[in-house]
């Protein structure tokens, strides 16, 4: 539901209107939430990003965001944080729902290298394990939920400049960062789960609203173990894979 008797979406184009931001003219994402935080300040940074990555054309993040075709075409992204209109004249066609996400690179900034497999295989892996576990949270803890609000899914969820690989709410309301890793689970991944974790706590979640973290890996490391002793906030999970192979009678 929509804080203001506009949706952020709808306030996006307000705000390229009135800054106004003209063709070919560079806008940051400081710009950006600097205008939401002077006229709508109980949209948060979270979600004003997310809108951001929504309406760009060429994110590849927006496929998860609900993004309306055409009329969610607006800018073009830059980089991490620069952004201009889209120009349907001389742009790529944008991105749009239903489309595949095989050789699109994912827009996290941190990877590991330690029994890892090559970058393009570990990303259609931990994609493929992000969009399941996305659509059945109930494998991991009953009533956890994934997060959504205006059409913003928890899916690669931004935080100033990286991103959740999946957002939840549990049964009681808070908050679950759930960092997912296709081979190893190593220590690394703690301070980075708890830095996720801190931003959501300090930008997104209401006062007094808990936040805890969830670490899913193939295997998790003896040191990720130690690294986890005495911190009840974060709980660690391996998966298992498995098929199943059926004739069919022709």
């Amino acid at each position: 539901m929509a804080i203001y008797d506009k949706p952020v979406r709808l306030l996006m184009r307000q705000m390229v209107d009135e800054m106004p931001v003209r063709a070919g003219q560079t806008v940051t994402r400081d710009d950006v939430l600097s205008w939401f935080a002077a006229r709508f300040p109980k949209i948060k940074e979270g979600t004003v990003t997310a809108h951001l990555i929504r309406l760009s054309t060429n994110a590849p993040t927006r496929l998860h965001y609900s993004a309306k075709p055409e009329e969610d075409d607006v800018f073009f992204k830059l980089d991490g944080s620069h952004f201009r209109l889209y120009d349907p004249a001389s742009d790529p066609p944008p991105i749009r729902e239903g489309a595949s996400e095989s050789g699109v690179p994912s827009p996290k900034t941190e990877s590991g290298s330690e029994d890892e497999p090559t970058a393009a295989a570990a990303f259609a892996y931990e994609s493929d394990l992000r969009n399941f576990l996305s659509k059945n949270l109930n494998v991991v803890e009953p009533g956890l939920r994934l997060y959504e609000e205006e059409g913003i899914k928890g899916i690669e969820f931004p935080v100033g400049g990286r991103f959740v690989d999946i957002l939840a709410l549990d049964a009681k309301g808070a908050y679950v960062v759930i960092e997912l890793k296709v081979s190893r689970g190593y220590d690394r991944v703690l301070g980075q789960l708890r830095r996720y974790m801190g931003w959501i706590a300090k930008n997104h979640a209401e006062p007094g609203q808990a936040v805890r973290g969830i670490i899913i890996a193939r295997e998790i490391s003896e040191d990720l173990l130690l690294a986890c002793f005495g911190v009840p906030s974060v709980e660690l999970f391996e998966y298992e894979m498995s098929v199943t192979v059926m004739k069919v009678a022709v």
